[in-house]
């Protein structure tokens, strides 16, 4: 298996090295990452119910995609790489809004990320990968905000 590395970033995003991947959630830096979050035409989000066997939040429901660009690799380039890597699609995006965010999972790693969000439209057929994917589903957001108030235990 290849090593996947992430690119470290400073707060305003700025390059500042990188580092393989899995030591880089060991110690918490700071590193670039995307959230991809895909509508239909019903304005219903499309969740992924990550695979068993990923390294954090193993069958949890999160946002459509979200990983890490290669070095070299844009933002947007990155982005729809794993949306069809991952949901087996792909679709326009647009980049929306960044954030900085750190969280400690129970197995000693961290999430530590200058979080880049794009949006898009999708009405046709998904085929996931269930090396990454174990189910989806579409869901309107009042709905999601009800599910995670009384089940906030099954989403990132």
């Amino acid at each position: 298996m290849e090593i996947e590395y992430v690119i470290l970033v400073d707060e305003n995003d700025q390059e500042i090295g990188s580092m393989e991947k899995q030591e880089a959630h060991e110690k918490g830096l700071l590193h670039r990452a995307f959230s991809v979050f895909v509508f239909n035409e019903n304005k219903e989000l499309l969740l992924q119910q990550r695979a068993l066997t990923k390294y954090h939040s193993a069958g949890l429901w999160t946002n459509t995609c979200c990983s890490h660009p290669r070095i070299g690799e844009t933002i947007e380039q990155a982005a729809h790489r794993r949306l069809t890597e991952e949901m087996g699609f792909d679709c326009e995006l647009i980049t929306k809004t960044s954030f900085i965010y750190k969280a400690a999972f129970e197995n000693g790693l961290t999430e530590h990320e200058f979080d880049h969000v794009l949006v898009g439209n999708f009405n046709g057929e998904i085929s996931f990968n269930p090396t990454e994917v174990k189910n989806f589903k579409w869901i309107n957001l009042e709905e999601l905000q009800i599910d995670l108030l009384q089940n906030n235990q099954n989403y990132t």
